[in-house]
């Protein structure tokens, strides 16, 4: 469950966002708080500027106006590696280059902590062991990422993330390319790192009832703007659903959960 202090104390905030490729306006005068400590997932329909609004977050895109706040701090005034100390990006299709080892692309999640020309470190090692070991892709360590399937893929990715040891992750579509196992395995990951761990997560998920079931808190967004923010019985509603998707739709306990399921309901004229 949401701790009651993490609304009351957001970890990262905007003010007045705005967001554009080009002459497009992607994003307007976006006002969002992720709570600290929890699991955030970022829903809505293609379009909506889930990734978008994720990429401005990590300070990958340059806003257009207002302002990104990191525990206070505006992102605008932090170098690329103390960013990098602090936010952990997953993007959405990463590439890594032709003939790397899985551990080798992990080991690049170690450089925001180590000065130039420095000597790898117990530190180091400890922290890329882990990060294998919680993806489960310790056994894979030697394999080239070009050799593996899209499922592995993923999980070297996120493991390369978790070796940043950073106290925010951003997740872009954590789940794509795995079956539903290791869809799972990841999403009870992410809970782990937040309950155990004291991470703060915001993920880009699709799927509704995995974010209603798995996420503390949900913000859903339609052209760019929120509709709605809130822990998922707040925001898991048919009419906050209609209004965003265009679904009709009927919402039940998860049986196992209890957390909100949405049942998309046929579309009869």
């Amino acid at each position: 469950m949401l701790r009651p202090e993490t609304c009351e104390h957001p970890c990262i905030k905007t003010a007045g966002l705005s967001v554009a490729y080009g002459s497009a306006l992607v994003v307007e005068q976006l006002d969002l708080s992720v709570p600290m400590g929890a699991l955030t997932a970022l829903i809505g329909p293609n379009g909506s500027g889930k990734s978008t609004i994720l990429r401005t977050l990590s300070g990958l895109l340059r806003p257009s106006q207002g302002a990104i706040l990191l525990d206070g701090q505006s992102i605008s005034r932090l170098s690329t590696r103390e960013m990098a100390r602090k936010v952990g990006v997953l993007s959405q299709g990463p590439a890594a280059p032709e003939g790397l080892t899985v551990r080798e692309l992990v080991q690049q999640g170690r450089y925001p902590h180590r000065p130039l020309f420095s000597r790898w470190s117990e530190e180091d090692t400890s922290a890329c062991d882990e990060a294998l070991a919680l993806t489960g892709m310790t056994e894979m360590h030697e394999r080239q990422i070009d050799h593996l399937s899209g499922g592995q893929r993923q999980r070297a990715w996120i493991a390369m993330t978790l070796a940043q040891q950073t106290p925010v992750l951003l997740l872009d579509e954590p789940t794509t390319f795995l079956d539903l196992a290791h869809q799972i395995e990841v999403m009870e990951l992410a809970v782990d790192l937040v309950r155990n761990r004291r991470k703060t997560i915001v993920a880009v998920l699709h799927d509704l009832n995995q974010a209603a079931r798995y996420a503390d808190y949900m913000i859903m967004l339609k052209a760019g703007k929120i509709v709605a923010s809130a822990p998922p019985k707040e925001v898991m509603t048919a009419d906050i659903i209609r209004e965003v998707f265009d679904v009709s739709s009927t919402i039940i306990a998860d049986p196992v959960t209890h957390t909100p399921m949405c049942i998309p309901l046929p579309n009869r004229s």
